[in-house]
């Protein structure tokens, strides 16, 4: 049997039911497919002109169908076709008429065409199937062998307080920087080049979290608006780098996608920068019942899918997009734990964010600490050792914001610190005592009975889910006009602030206060106890236009573009990062109480301790922050005490300069200005500036955060 066979039937030889996927052996390729539901199975492989060569599965095994197909290798694509009940009204929607893909194929070529011919039920009848054959209109699944040629590699873990987080979109990040050749922009190998890598160096960030890179399908209503799902929040394939990023597959190599994310993910370790991808196991790409069949609907819609109880043709949709993934099933939990350990085992990546990640806690419907999933997760002895990051909500239940209560393995995107330092930097009452919650690492979020550590919070201002920093500080209203919804999608709470002009402007005062304003946001995110989530482009002022829900734009609306970037920001950006890896006291990895401690201290403008009426006043906008280097300092991986220096942190976020006092601190102790987000040409510690003490008075620019150093680990 090879691949260039004409139309007609094979017969498998016995072939095993482990693994899941198609697995290339000597002399073939085992393929096992799961599925309860089915009365038949047909793999179908389909030689370079697209014939069909029909190969049913005879074994079944456990809920799995599988065969050996000699003569086949890495290369040949291959689909299912699932012959079984379709009954929409009890769940079930089997069709032998749609080509599947696989579950478990590591690598996925060509694109889904919409019409009719992907649906699943009749044209105008959702109770009657299809007999459409779906064939050449839906991707093919590609036998690969995984196998890659690693260098010795050093494991790069990093602590979670020595993480900096900078999430970027492959392509987008690639698709128009000048030091990458044209034909390698837009993809894996293009993140890999070395005029990037060394752009990550340079700037200091320790873990790039890459946008989804499984396998992905837009939304059916996008190519016919000349859009596409540029985010890649639509997965179809859990195993398969996206073949669109790929310049392998662009070059006419089937399955070279594998390899060339291998590589990128090698190059990046080496330059000691982790990899962590942004996962969609809460919905797939089939959207609502009247979705395309694709893949999972097509092989066992029970078992992939919630289904509403009371109507079993409808899905439960806690995700905002047509369905849910079943979580609660075995063989949905083995496909996600599958997935995820074998990005780890095989492509060497370093962890995940879990987009809308309470919908895999939804076992029995609402989200549950002790769920399936978190037990799996904790007992893995691979998955538990990555880094796990939740997005702590999902849509349109009582209990979809969960922040703070997934459990002490996880790590959190912390919507309170973003919501929090927005409207305060915005100049909004929201109390002094918030931004210090914030600031400190979210103690009333993650130190209580459970304990977890500051690093619980991973703290962000903007994620790719709303405005950039630039647009943050540049326009009031969102902009969507471009995604042909008339401005009707995106959210509309941005907490923004124009700072005087919507949109572009060349006055010198409202360029100027943005950039002060950026600067200050920035500042205040890499100072913050937690992790530090940054977005790609930020650091030099990126903008969409006020494009606020950019999903569809595969365009130069969402490419960081490399040729405009603010220099200065950049600039700043780069010494704030290389600050705060260099300062300890800035990285702790517990809570400091400020009450109960001596290594933490709040102080008025007067340089006075606060009190309870400080405290309370909800219209306070400017604190000092003092931090003691030395005092119960932690400790490096060695045991080595990573004393520090003391600091001062003087935050304005007045609109007119503010005079602190000095407070007194430590005897003798004296100060030297060490950073200041609205003087860039301020002196630090080396420079000539006089030294001061308590009592002293010194300036903080409006809208800043100013931070002074006390000088004494030499003599620690």
């Amino acid at each position: 049997m090879t691949a260039t066979q004409a139309a007609g039937k094979l017969d498998a030889l016995p072939g095993s039911q482990f693994p899941l996927g198609a697995t290339p052996l000597a002399g073939g390729t085992n393929f096992a497919v799961a599925s309860d539901i089915a009365d038949a199975v047909t793999l179908c492989l389909f030689d370079g002109a697209g014939r069909e060569t029909q190969v049913p599965l005879t074994d079944y095994d456990a809920g799995v169908w599988h065969g050996f197909v000699p003569g086949v290798g890495p290369g040949q694509a291959y689909g299912y076709r699932v012959t079984g009940p379709y009954d929409p009204a009890r769940g079930l929607r089997c069709n032998p008429a749609k080509l599947l893909t696989d579950p478990y194929a590591r690598a996925i070529s060509g694109e889904v065409t919409f019409g009719p011919e992907v649906l699943g039920n009749a044209v105008g009848n959702s109770d009657q199937p299809s007999a459409l054959d779906s064939a050449g209109h839906v991707p093919r699944s590609l036998v690969v062998d995984p196998a890659f040629q690693w260098a010795d590699e050093v494991p790069v873990r990093r602590r979670y307080s020595d993480t900096i987080f900078y999430e970027l979109h492959v392509k987008g990040f690639t698709m128009r920087h000048p030091g990458v050749p044209a034909e390698l922009r837009g993809t894996y190998a293009g993140l890999a080049h070395e005029s990037v890598i060394g752009y990550l160096a340079e700037l200091g960030v320790t873990a790039v979290e890459l946008l989804p890179v499984h396998q992905s399908v837009p939304e059916s209503f996008l190519p016919a608006r000349g859009l596409t799902n540029y985010w890649g929040y639509n997965t179809l394939g859990y195993f398969a780098p996206h073949n669109g990023y790929s310049a392998a597959a662009a070059a006419g190599q089937p399955g070279g996608q594998v390899a060339e994310f291998q590589a990128m993910v090698q190059a990046l370790h080496a330059a000691g920068i982790e990899v962590i991808l942004d996962v969609v196991f809460n919905h797939t790409c089939e959207a609502g019942p009247d979705g395309p069949t694709l893949c999972f609907r097509g092989l066992d819609n029970p078992a992939y899918y919630r289904l509403d109880p009371g109507d079993p043709s409808k899905y439960i949709d806690t995700t905002g997009c047509g369905n849910s993934l079943n979580a609660g099933d075995p063989r949905t939990l083995q496909l996600i734990m599958d997935s995820l350990r074998y990005w780890i085992t095989d492509m060497h990546v370093d962890g995940y964010r879990f987009d809308l990640a309470p919908t895999l806690a939804r076992q029995e419907g609402g989200f549950d600490q002790v769920s399936a999933f978190f037990d799996m997760v904790s007992q893995d002895p691979v998955v538990s050792q990555a880094k796990l990051v939740a997005e702590p909500w999902d849509v349109g239940q009582m209990d979809s914001y969960d922040i703070g209560r997934f459990p002490a393995l996880w790590r959190e995107w912390n919507g309170k610190y973003r919501d929090s330092m927005r409207d305060f930097w915005r100049s909004h009452p929201i109390g002094i005592g918030e931004f210090a919650t914030r600031f400190c690492g979210s103690s009333d979020l993650y130190g209580g009975a459970e304990r977890r550590r500051p690093t619980a919070s991973v703290n962000l201002i903007t994620v790719h889910d709303g405005f950039t920093l630039r647009d943050l500080v540049s326009y009031e209203d969102k902009h969507n006009e471009a995604n042909g919804e008339d401005n009707r999608d995106g959210t509309s709470d941005n907490r923004s602030w124009n700072c005087g002009v919507e949109g572009p402007t060349t006055d010198p005062a409202i360029v100027a206060l943005r950039e002060r304003q950026s600067r200050a946001m920035l500042t205040t995110l890499l100072l913050s106890f937690g992790v530090p989530l940054m977005v790609a482009g930020d650091e030099a002022g990126r903008t969409q236009q006020g494009n606020n829900n950019a999903y569809c734009q595969d365009n130069d609306i969402t490419w960081v573009d490399w040729s405009s970037q603010d220099k200065e920001l950049l600039d700043f950006t780069r010494r704030l990062i290389a600050f705060r890896r260099e300062h300890p006291v800035f990285r702790r990895r517990r809570f400091l109480s400020g009450i109960e401690a001596t290594e933490l201290g709040w102080f008025t403008q007067a340089g006075t301790p606060m009190s309870g009426d400080d405290w309370a006043n909800s219209g306070a906008l400017s604190l000092g922050i003092y931090l003691d280097g030395s005092d119960d300092p932690d400790r490096a991986e060695d045991g080595t005490p990573l004393v520090d220096d003391d600091f001062l942190v003087l935050i304005n976020a007045w609109w007119e300069p503010l005079e602190f006092v000095i407070p007194p601190t430590r005897d003798g102790q004296s100060w030297q200005p060490a950073l200041d987000s609205y003087d860039l040409t301020s002196e630090g510690p080396d420079g000539k500036a006089a030294p001061q003490q308590a009592g002293d008075r010194v300036m903080a620019g409006p809208r800043s955060v100013r931070a002074l150093r006390g000088l004494r680990r030499a003599s620690s």
